[in-house]
């Protein structure tokens, strides 16, 4: 997907769309209805009328300027564009149908990105124009679903030649527009369980069906909620693009490069230090970014030449920032959009996911951070001079209110609120947080400073306590204020505005991914095929439930070699999930462990996405940095598994444990999953104390495996050889200098 919208006035348009698209997404998350009466007796003073008003006054405004001969050709773009989104929200006054919003979120994804494919600059003039029309024909599609929203309800069960039309242009547009945008791997899935749709009832049993019609396989993928209007879609209108809009605004507020900067001054000046600061980074980014690539892509320009430079080899400066970056959709608080899509799924509150990954994403990165910390030992790297190092106090001193909305966020999240909510709160502090800072620094003296942050401060947090429109209103006012701040003001406003139109250049490969996987959901519900391929895998199950999990990583890293992570989970969720979860692997649990397979994917090779964007970057091959990456996250391959064997790693309530009893065996799993980590990283990179001889790394694995295995004695057996391992290893290489 190209990175800009173009150049020229059709790069403005498409901008200017994208922006009404987050609008019109942040408007129907927020919900609030607009139809209500400002003043009480007062029946036509509404939220609508006074916005309508608004856009009259500006309207006027442009005629005006236009004919004083200042050019306005981009104020009439964006005055359209959000005057647009603005009626679409009004004809339901504010709260869309659930079906509604889908629809047309849908049909922003398809313009937005076929803009975005028009506007390449390697795209010819015709191309330019077939995707401009398909951009078209699928918004087009969005807007019959929400003006017969009423109708088609109605007449549910009995499409109209007209709707099969819709329906089959829908599924043309998505299936041509994915293909184009992220590769030739999903649609050939999706299509592949589209044509089981059509054509199964022709196979031998037991993989056959009773047959479908044209009306019925179109009715239940293009309408209704079932196929590409299913949960994912639903939650990718809602708290997914809500979440990235988060990341976006917190990248504009300055939170990555604080992160960067507070990463450097802790970690830079030890063993390894760079390396170190890519790890504890993407660790921070995966708190309010849950993009594994685009993470790469984003922070990797910065470490990885620092890794080179610091003297680890480009595959492995490649596959630190791989590994680590994809660790960041494992990451509380905003985690990846799987986990959004996991809490919607299986119908637990999101904090329950969080709560479940805290434990896995310490050890991941921690394993991480080790591996680093070995291979620079190995290496002799030490870290940097303390003279290129920022320090930590300073930095927290001058920029700690920046984590405000995501220290509130969190609050939210393990409050009780829903995703929605919390989002929606966070996203508004954020540009609010924004906003005011450009209006502190207007401030003459530090005394109005500090009037200004105290009241802001309180007002803030009354509104929250208030309403979701009280909020709003913080927002507005602040806006406001820098409108008539002057150039400074307005740059502020444009830096919000850019923001608004990333968001949603960022959503476009996940909200499309949703969409079309959709198909999958709606074929496994209206043929039964995933009650085939469960009970092959129960039948396996009964007689080994290793063999059972080892055939559903497999599954997810071979789906994944091809689709993102997203679509890879839905899939093998779907098929497997329910199957581990009749195996007696708790809920959470048995998800979790699609949802880590699906991650790894996208570090293993043959086709490791991660490994790939960053082999720019490193200058080495991503094959090479895949290899790499895979010895770094290993761990990552093995928690899944001890999780299910052990649930207490993921926080997940066992039978017979409560209170003290419960925390001692968490504690216990942790500790043991800690020493398995510390002894597979020492047998991967062949150093510990010093250099591993082969036997050595030999014994480390093996101690590392029977920690890992849930057979009876395994546990004693593990913790032995490794302690014997570790204490010879020591004793062996303070011996060597001796004996020199």
């Amino acid at each position: 997907m190209p990175a800009t919208f173009g150049s020229g006035w059709k790069g403005r348009v498409l901008f200017w769309i994208a922006v009404a698209f987050s609008l019109f997404q942040v408007v129907t998350a927020f919900g609030i209805p607009l139809d209500f009466r400002i003043l009480e007796r007062v029946d036509w003073l509404t939220p609508i009328t006074v916005i309508r008003v608004g856009f009259v006054l500006w309207f006027a405004w442009i005629v005006l300027s236009a004919l004083r001969g200042r050019p306005m050709g981009e104020a009439a773009i964006a005055f359209l564009a959000l005057l647009g989104a603005f009626e679409l929200v009004t004809l339901y006054t504010g709260t869309l149908p659930n079906q509604v919003l889908r629809t047309v979120h849908v049909g922003f994804l398809c313009l937005t990105a076929c803009g975005l494919l028009a506007n390449a600059d390697e795209t010819s003039p015709p191309a330019r124009i077939f995707w401009w029309g398909v951009g078209i024909v699928g918004f087009a599609i969005g807007l019959y679903h929400w003006w017969n929203y009423v109708e088609l309800v109605n007449r549910a069960g009995d499409l109209t030649q007209a709707d099969i039309v819709i329906g089959l242009a829908a599924l043309t547009v998505l299936f041509l527009l994915v293909w184009r945008a992220m590769g030739i791997a999903l649609p050939l899935v999706a299509g592949t369980f589209l044509a089981y749709c059509f054509f199964g009832s022709y196979l031998p049993a037991p993989f056959d069906h009773r047959g479908y019609g044209l009306d019925q396989v179109v009715e239940q993928m293009a309408f209704g909620t079932e196929g590409l209007y299913a949960t994912p879609t639903a939650v990718s209108a809602t708290f997914i693009f809500l979440f990235i809009l988060f990341g976006a605004f917190m990248e504009r507020a300055g939170v990555i490069d604080f992160f960067n900067d507070i990463s450097m001054a802790v970690f830079g000046g030890k063993q390894g230090g760079p390396g170190k600061v890519c790890v504890a980074s993407s660790a921070l980014m995966g708190t309010v970014s849950g993009s594994g690539v685009a993470n790469v892509v984003a922070s990797g320009q910065f470490t990885i030449p620092l890794m080179k430079r610091s003297g680890f080899s480009g595959a492995f400066a490649g596959g630190v920032e791989a590994t680590s970056s994809m660790g960041g959709q494992i990451m509380p608080p905003v985690m990846g959009a799987v986990a959004f899509i996991m809490a919607e799924t299986i119908d637990v509150p999101y904090s329950k996911i969080v709560e479940a990954a805290i434990i896995p994403a310490l050890l991941y990165f921690g394993a991480c951070y080790w591996a680093v910390h070995l291979e620079a030992g190995k290496l002799g790297l030490h870290g940097l001079p303390k003279s290129e190092l920022p320090s930590a106090r300073a930095e927290l001193r001058k920029s700690w209110y920046l984590i405000a909305p995501l220290l509130v966020l969190v609050y939210l999240l393990f409050a009780g609120f829903t995703p929605l909510f919390a989002g929606a709160i966070g996203l508004a502090l954020t540009v609010a947080l924004i906003l005011a800072l450009a209006v502190a620094s207007g401030l003459a003296t530090p005394a109005l400073r500090i009037v200004f942050w105290v009241g802001f401060a309180l007002i803030s947090a009354a509104s929250m306590t208030i309403s979701m429109a009280t909020v709003l209103m913080v927002v507005l006012a602040l806006v406001v204020w820098n409108v008539f701040r002057g150039a400074t003001g307005r740059e502020v406003l444009r830096s919000c505005i850019e923001a608004l139109a990333d968001g949603a250049r960022q959503a476009l490969p996940v909200g499309l991914a949703c969409a079309l996987v959709g198909i999958v959901i709606g074929t496994m519900t209206l043929t039964g095929i995933g009650t085939i391929f469960g009970s092959w895998l129960i039948g396996i199950g009964k007689s080994s439930m290793f063999l059972a999990l080892v055939l559903t990583m497999i599954f997810s890293l071979i789906l994944g070699m091809g689709i993102p992570t997203i679509p890879n989970y839905i899939i093998t969720s779907s098929l497997a999930a329910p199957i581990l979860l009749q195996l007696d692997v708790p809920l959470i649990v048995s998800h979790m462990f699609v949802f880590y397979f699906g991650i790894m994917a996208d570090l293993t090779p043959p086709v490791a996405l991660a490994a790939f964007a960053a082999a720019p970057m490193a200058k080495v091959s991503g094959m090479k940095i895949g290899v790499q990456a895979v010895k770094i996250a290993l761990p990552g391959f093995v928690v899944p598994y001890m999780a299910v064997y052990d649930p207490n790693l993921m926080l997940q309530p066992v039978a017979g444990l409560e209170g003290t009893s419960y925390w001692l065996a968490v504690v216990y799993i942790v500790a043991k999953a800690s020493f398995a980590m510390i002894l597979w990283g020492a047998a991967v990179v062949g150093y510990l104390y010093g250099k591993l001889a082969t036997w050595e790394r030999i014994l480390a694995t093996v101690a590392a495996a029977l920690l890992v295995a849930a057979l009876p004695i395994t546990d004693e057996a593990g913790f032995i050889l490794g302690a014997l391992l570790v204490g010879q290893h020591l004793w062996r290489i303070r011996a060597t200098p001796a004996t020199a």
